[in-house]
């Protein structure tokens, strides 16, 4: 479950690369990828996702927890993500 939460917040982010989710998501993942800094992430901010965006959160910090965050997968999700934000 862990890696499909993934690869659908990188299909969210390439479909609105602007929209709120789309960003709180992109906003986890980036977090998720710094060990050292802690993974700062507001907990407050999963109150402005839906159900359903909140579940794929919550499979991505499932990731994390089983260090699925690092590595060839993760790091082309992250670029697939970047590129889709820079282009707007």
């Amino acid at each position: 479950m862990s890696q499909e939460a993934l690869q659908q917040v990188v299909d969210l982010v390439k479909a609105d690369p602007h929209g709120g989710a789309s960003l709180n998501l992109y906003a986890l993942v980036s977090t998720l990828r710094m060990d050292k800094g802690g993974y700062m992430y507001m907990l407050r901010k999963l109150r402005d996702l839906n159900p359903e965006h909140r579940r794929l959160a919550y499979g991505l910090m499932e990731l994390m927890a089983e260090h699925g965050n690092r590595g060839e997968v993760w790091e082309q999700a992250l670029a697939e993500m970047d590129a889709a934000i820079r282009r707007g």
